[in-house]
């Protein structure tokens, strides 16, 4: 089996077996699936071993791509769960929509930000993308075609959304996109001499602006410790009303046989970023591609990482941890000489999800890219997941390929339920080390939430 079903983060095994999606539907409508023999696999933008089922196929779902309605004057597009986000973007931005809710690359699938409940720049306003979504359709081991809402098979809804595929076959699915005037944005840039900067002028600069993001020079000396630029903006009055074409034009053609973003090429990019990036504070109009998108410009950017991959960490705790909780953070990364690519903090709202196990909370998040050094990189990470349990927050699954089922349930105290839900026929390599293990031992584990 090729790299092509690998994870992104390319430190897990990839997919040994695949199926395509015909045949899956076929073998689930005749109610011949084995258990735990399949996971729908979207365009493998997960970061570790949750796209990734070791004790069955993997089921290619790009083939299902078709956006089969859309209603110019509701905003309500349905779609196969294989169509791409940017064939999304380009189907709506000429009637002046655009999704509510899109994370930080535009090839994912519309089924995979479903099962991830992804989030992005604007969660203080919007929420995650599952607060987005109508009702989808979801084929079940059972041999029967759910359609599930809000109001229809309601459980079965809650558990799909952010249930990271285990609840069946999402075949189909409606959402509802947002009226904007333009695909532009009017971004400014504010720099920050440091966190405590940060956490005093980002909720006012959310109240009044869309979308907010900040980026960390992680590798800046002691002096500059934690500072960083917050980017803001907001859909520009006037602009692009048809998307370009979604092709990176720059790309990583084969894997080096090392990885090239050690720590000399990295403190020169973020300062050189930083000088650039930080002049534009005057509000100014950016394509949306590089305000949202900015690292689709170059393909198999992955690749950058070495043959070893790399692993993302990203973790949220609450706004009352945040100041002691995110120093803390970045603090045992630069103790252990783990230089982070890219550190983005951003701020959760309130808007809550209807899913169940959505990642995303009121409070603050932080990401955390890190090259494979083996079991250097791999004791940091659990330092950083003991920092974050201590905080009383959670880690991120569809980053991660590697967390203990302890740190897993603690921060999804209501996995059960999924568990409760989820299809016997499906199965991933997360949920098999985590919540398989959890299942098995019966000990010691939180218990779900009432």
């Amino acid at each position: 089996m090729s790299d092509v079903y690998a994870s992104f983060g390319m430190a897990t095994p990839a997919a040994g077996q695949a199926m395509a999606a015909g045949d899956a539907i076929g073998l689930l409508k005749g109610g011949a699936a084995a258990p735990a023999s399949l996971l729908a696999y979207g365009n493998g933008r997960s970061y570790g071993d949750t796209c990734q089922n070791g004790a069955g196929s993997i089921v290619e779902m790009r083939s299902l791509s078709h956006i089969l309605s859309f209603d110019a004057a509701t905003g309500l597009l349905e779609a196969e769960a294989g169509t791409l986000l940017c064939d999304i973007i380009a189907h709506v931005a000429p009637h002046g929509f655009f999704p509510a809710v899109v994370p930080g690359t535009q090839f994912v699938t519309l089924g995979g930000a479903i099962a991830n409940d992804v989030h992005g720049k604007n969660h203080h306003r919007r929420g995650t993308f599952g607060c987005h979504v109508e009702s989808f359709t979801l084929l079940r081991s059972d041999g029967k075609t759910y359609n599930c809402s809000n109001t229809e098979n309601a459980p079965l809804f809650r558990a799909t959304i952010g249930g990271l595929g285990l609840t069946g076959l999402i075949l189909t699915a409606t959402i509802r996109l947002m009226r904007v005037p333009s695909l532009d944005i009017l971004e400014r840039v504010a720099p920050f001499r440091d966190l405590g900067e940060f956490f005093d002028s980002v909720e006012e600069a959310e109240s009044a602006n869309e979308y907010a993001v900040a980026w960390i020079d992680q590798l800046a000396a002691a002096h500059g410790a934690g500072r960083g630029l917050l980017m803001i903006g907001n859909h520009a009055a006037s602009g692009a009303r048809s998307a370009a074409g979604a092709k990176s034009l720059l790309g990583v053609p084969f894997q080096p046989p090392v990885n090239l973003l050690n720590r000399p090429v990295l403190k020169a990019f973020n300062t050189a970023y930083r000088m650039l990036k930080g002049r534009q504070n005057e509000p100014h109009d950016v394509a949306y591609q590089k305000f949202f998108f900015p690292l689709d410009g170059l393909s198999n950017w992955n690749r950058l990482y070495g043959p070893r991959g790399l692993f993302q960490h990203q973790s949220v705790v609450a706004e009352e941890a945040a100041r002691t909780a995110i120093p803390a953070l970045l603090a045992a990364t630069k103790k252990a000489g783990q230089s982070s690519f890219l550190t983005v903090l951003k701020r959760f709202g309130a808007v809550r999800s209807p899913g169940l196990m959505s990642f995303p909370r009121p409070g603050y998040t932080l990401t955390l890219d890190f090259p494979n050094r083996g079991a250097s990189t791999l004791a940091v990470l659990k330092e950083l997941d003991a920092i974050t349990m201590d905080a009383g927050g959670a880690v991120n699954p569809y980053k991660d390929a590697r967390m203990s089922a302890e740190t897993f349930a603690a921060s999804f105290p209501g996995w059960r339920e999924l568990e409760a839900l989820r299809d016997p026929a499906f199965m991933s390599s997360f949920w098999m080390r985590t919540a398989g293990r959890l299942a098995l031992t019966k000990t010691n584990i939180p218990q779900a939430a009432e």
